[in-house]
């Protein structure tokens, strides 16, 4: 399947998911990075998620991904933020990301 929303319409619908799935999830802060956030995304794209919980787990963050697949019917990509994480990948992140 391919994506066919615009920026704001992803954003949209990611507000409800956050809420919804909140105390499942423990999240801090969930927001989009990479083609959706500078608005160069296409047809082909997937989606950038960046995560941070309260207690990061690795397998919760499996689960978001297939939630957020199923709930968009593209393909994701959830990172988790973390101080260990390549300086390079943290700060273009960083430089792109729109918090949700």
């Amino acid at each position: 399947m391919s994506l066919s929303m615009n920026q704001s319409e992803i954003l949209r619908k990611i507000k409800p998911y956050k809420n919804k799935y909140q105390g499942k999830y423990q999240f801090v802060k969930i927001g989009v990075f990479g083609s959706v956030a500078r608005g160069t995304f296409d047809q082909q794209s997937d989606i950038d998620i960046i995560v941070e919980q309260k207690k990061p787990d690795l397998f919760l963050l499996g689960s978001i991904k297939v939630d957020l697949e199923d709930y968009f019917g593209v393909k994701v990509d959830t990172i988790r933020l973390r101080d260990g994480m390549n300086i390079q990948l943290k700060k273009r992140i960083e430089r792109d990301v729109i918090d949700v």
